[in-house]
């Protein structure tokens, strides 16, 4: 989709600023976002693509000023909300009670489910899965394709009817596209490719910068060969 969070290739947003000794959590709130997460995760409430997305659907102004924990709060508000897990009046009257210092929830402990949200923490989630052989090769010349999905995507905006050259092949792994809307996994190749910088930058772009970009192969048609002159 076309979205805010598609900022490759934007300006005016200041440069990035890299916080020196910056802590794991800025606050314990934060903490608790990525614990709701990885609760939800082991649960199968949601998958990562559907996280995205749903981080994708933000509006505009309040995904700008939101931190990145507070986009993973929202997230997960958003998607449980519509999963039905909880309600918006529950999570209204929940905030009351806290705001004025009650706090009539028991303490809740779930040792199992602990134990599972660190297993998923320091494994490794298998995305690569078996499925079709790949339709190109290393050094293949392909064009992206133009699309302008209404759904989740992982073809950045600014790669969009670019061509380029596949330098690696990575295997078949878990297609976002179909993942994140419950269309199933969809397996099928997924690619690194070679872009040259004044490709996607123009005449801005830095001298002798290519961009190596992972893309999945319903993102890549072959390049048309350029007709011969002579």
């Amino acid at each position: 989709m076309n979205g805010i969070h598609d900022m490759g290739g934007m300006h005016g947003f200041g440069p990035v600023r890299r916080e020196e000794n910056e802590p794991v959590f800025h606050a314990r709130w934060e903490g608790r976002v990525l614990g709701i997460t990885r609760a939800c995760s082991v649960q199968h409430i949601f998958n990562i693509d559907e996280s995205r997305h749903a981080i994708e659907r933000m509006e505009p102004v309040e995904y700008l000023k939101s931190s990145y924990y507070e986009r993973w709060l929202d997230r997960n508000i958003r998607l449980l909300v519509e999963k039905g897990i909880i309600t918006r009046e529950e999570l209204e009257r929940r905030m009351a009670q806290l705001t004025s210092g009650k706090d009539p929830a028991p303490p809740h402990s779930d040792a199992k489910l602990a134990e599972r949200m660190m297993r998923v923490t320091k494994d490794r989630t298998p995305y690569r899965q078996p499925g079709p052989a790949p339709r190109f090769a290393v050094g293949d010349r392909i064009l992206t394709r133009h699309d302008a999905p209404v759904g989740h995507t992982r073809l950045p905006r600014y790669a969009r009817g670019k061509p380029g050259v596949v330098v690696r092949v990575h295997g078949t792994f878990i297609f976002p596209d179909t993942n994140a809307h419950g269309q199933g996994e969809q397996s099928h190749a997924l690619y690194s490719v070679r872009f040259d910088g004044d490709v996607l930058w123009g005449t801005s772009a830095e001298p002798r910068a290519p961009v190596h970009i992972d893309l999945w192969e319903r993102y890549l048609d072959p390049a048309t060969p350029a007709r011969s002159t002579t």
